[in-house]
């Protein structure tokens, strides 16, 4: 079998994953979009390997940790999804914008209390606990 034949369905799924990544909505679907992503790459790794013919078979065994690394990355993944969806009541990751700390509302300023201009609105923390300007 030509090397061709892997490499052009390797770039397929990469692309589409790729695709997925770009375009989706939905945490899920991005998680299953990286996964694709993974899945080229180790396709890629076996390929070559069988194509170069070596005695080690390195890019066997990197196919091999890669599935490991997905396999993590996806319980980690669909755990931080599941809480969110649990917390927020949605996935959808244009929503979950506000998770950063500090972040202005929707409605632009940064929080209840805060007039426009006002820069001494954020606040932070020190390790005790207490607030500083």
């Amino acid at each position: 079998m030509h090397l061709a034949y892997p490499a052009v369905l390797a770039a397929l799924l990469f692309s589409t994953g790729l695709y997925g990544v770009l375009a989706r909505r939905n945490a899920i679907l991005v998680l299953m979009s990286v996964e694709l992503m993974l899945n080229a790459v180790n396709l890629n790794l076996v390929a070559f390997d069988v194509w170069l013919r070596e005695e080690l078979h390195t890019g066997q065994a990197l196919a091999l940790f890669t599935i490991a690394i997905a396999a993590a990355e996806i319980g980690i993944g669909l755990a931080i999804v599941l809480l969110v969806y649990r917390t927020r009541g949605t996935s959808d990751i244009d929503r979950l914008r506000d998770l950063r700390e500090g972040a202005p509302d929707a409605d632009g300023d940064d929080g209840p209390g805060s007039r426009p201009g006002d820069t001494a609105a954020v606040t932070s923390t020190t390790d005790s606990g207490r607030q500083t300007a």
